[in-house]
């Protein structure tokens, strides 16, 4: 909560930070904060109006699904799976001093096994071993 809002709510805050205002600055302030609550009184209603129509429609919905015979599970048994990419082979192929095989698709931020061969080699990407 700001602390304005915590000024706004505190009678003895309020009167403290008003005790400069002449009546004429408090009245328009009055009229103000009546014009913002009215303003947020439409706003809420409509909320709510939407939401009661959103409520309607769903058990609109649940009636015409009943009276079909349909669940909610036939409905998303039909949905289908999203469509996973595929996996990318491995294009280069290393293997290091203690024997473990490392492989790289030669996609993406080179790993350091990889440039650490390649700057140890004095060669480039292209003529790393192929995967095959």
């Amino acid at each position: 909560m700001s602390d304005f809002i915590k000024t706004l709510l505190r009678k003895n805050s309020l009167r403290k930070q008003c005790q400069g205002a002449s009546v004429a600055e408090l009245e328009k302030a009055v009229a103000d904060l009546t014009d913002l609550i009215e303003e947020r009184r439409v706003e809420e209603a409509a909320r709510a109006e939407q939401e009661k129509a959103k409520v309607e429609a769903i058990e609109k919905i649940r009636e015409t699904m009943r009276a079909a015979g349909v669940q909610l599970d036939d409905l998303v048994g039909n949905v289908e799976a999203p469509v996973r990419k595929k996996e990318v082979k491995a294009k280069y192929q290393i293997t290091d001093a203690q024997g473990q095989t490392h492989t790289w698709t030669g996609r993406g931020r080179t790993p350091a096994i990889f440039a650490q061969y390649m700057s140890s080699r004095g060669i480039s990407k292209e003529q790393l071993p192929s995967a095959n």
